[in-house]
């Protein structure tokens, strides 16, 4: 993930692969705040790209809840796509507990 710095107002203002002066947070790359730093920097040409980052994420909950339902069962799904939503749970999983660790201390 990479580490973020941001201005006085929360605002993401610059990303960097290592922890440095000023690049403390590190945002997984799907966070709202980041799909709108690079969006903002990279103008037009992005603004498909984040949006269908954030789409990607509506139709991960639409799966959980057909699935939740019993109106697809996770076995029916190809195998490409069970382990893609496997690996997707468990990043999640992780960054969830990172984010647990983060604000108890």
């Amino acid at each position: 993930m990479p580490f973020v710095k941001r201005d006085a107002g929360g605002v993401v203002v610059a990303v960097s692969r290592e922890s440095t002066a000023g690049f403390t947070e590190q945002l997984a790359t799907d966070d709202p705040a980041m799909s709108e730093f690079l969006m903002e920097i990279s103008g037009d040409a992005s603004s498909l790209g984040a949006s269908d980052q954030r789409f990607v994420r509506v139709l991960e909950d639409v799966v959980d809840l057909l699935i939740a339902k019993g109106l697809v069962l996770f076995t029916e799904l190809p195998i490409d796509a069970q382990q893609k939503i496997m690996r997707r749970q468990e990043m999640r999983s992780e960054v969830g507990n990172l984010q647990d660790l983060i604000s108890k201390d």
